[in-house]
């Protein structure tokens, strides 16, 4: 009776991850694509100096 019981919860358990894994994505992120760079980027060199 335990044997069966444990299979059912591994079954149940494996069965659960791949539905997670292979279902549909659940994700909240909202559809905001590529942003625009606005701005310079800084060009200029420093050293790093030690005392």
């Amino acid at each position: 009776m335990k044997l069966t019981t444990a299979f059912d919860r591994l079954f149940q358990y494996f069965s659960e991850a791949v539905s997670r894994i292979f279902g549909p994505s659940d994700d909240a992120y909202p559809a905001s694509g590529v942003q625009p760079f606005e701005g310079e980027p800084f060009s200029e060199w420093v050293e790093a100096r030690r005392k």
